[in-house]
């Protein structure tokens, strides 16, 4: 599996990423995956080689690169919860930071950049993400409807902006709530804001999980609901994407 670190030239600097495409000589569609926050690190790397083994080219840029290379802070092999807090007080100026501006501006860079790359076809791209990453890949969907053709989210805070925000998206949407994030009630007014909005979707809750369930290198995973994901992101793309990339 063929993998690159890239350098992205974005309006505030450059920005690392990692990528990873199939070995095959052909051209495939491009995916745009943002990281949680804790960033791109050995866990993140895998998700993004296991995608692209299925046929997509992913890219993973280091969402705080302002403050340095990934990884930005020094992290543990297994973030568990003696080590969460630390790391969490550590992160969250850098997450804070990170405004919707500046979001904005680099999802400009990264696409720019992802479509422009020899192994990525012609067509619409997808986005998803985990955590805060999630709320990015809605904020990047909708501020870029005629490029995307899925957007996918996972245990992130992905209606923070609010139910107007959805008025943009052209995209397909798959949101996969933690239960410990969302109550039934929370979904169903969700869920309601996106039918009002006309989104074609699926947003479910994923039963007895917790806030970063995708991630096997925290306290929260569960490979059951990592297996869900997957069931659910790679229809989404296979049936948006590979129709159109050439």
């Amino acid at each position: 599996m063929p993998t690159k670190t890239l350098r992205i030239p974005t309006a505030d600097g450059r920005a690392d990423a990692f990528a990873a495409f199939p070995d095959r000589g052909d051209r495939h569609p491009g995916v745009l995956m943002y990281p949680d926050g804790f960033g791109i690190r050995p866990v993140l790397r895998e998700m993004a080689r296991e995608l692209a083994g299925h046929g997509y080219y992913v890219l993973v840029p280091n969402l705080f690169y302002r403050h340095g290379p990934a990884p930005v802070i020094e992290l543990p092999a297994h973030i568990g919860e003696e080590a969460r807090p630390a790391v969490l007080a550590r992160l969250m100026p850098l997450i804070e930071a990170h405004t919707a501006d500046r979001v904005l501006r680099d999802a400009d860079a990264y696409l720019r950049f992802l479509t422009a790359q020899s192994e990525v076809g012609a067509g619409p791209v997808g986005v998803t993400g985990y955590c805060i990453g999630g709320l990015l890949a809605m904020r990047t969907a909708a501020a870029h409807p005629d490029r995307m053709a899925a957007v996918a989210g996972f245990h992130g805070p992905v209606g923070a902006d609010g139910p107007d925000s959805f008025a943009a998206l052209t995209a397909q949407v798959h949101l996969g709530h933690a239960e410990g994030d969302l109550t039934p009630e929370a979904l169903g007014e969700l869920n309601r804001a996106l039918d009002a909005a006309g989104v074609d979707h699926t947003s479910e809750i994923y039963p007895g999980t917790v806030h970063g369930f995708t991630m096997s290198d925290t306290d929260a995973f569960d490979p059951a609901a990592l297996q869900r994901h997957w069931d659910r992101l790679l229809p989404l793309l296979d049936r948006t994407l590979k129709q159109t990339a050439r």
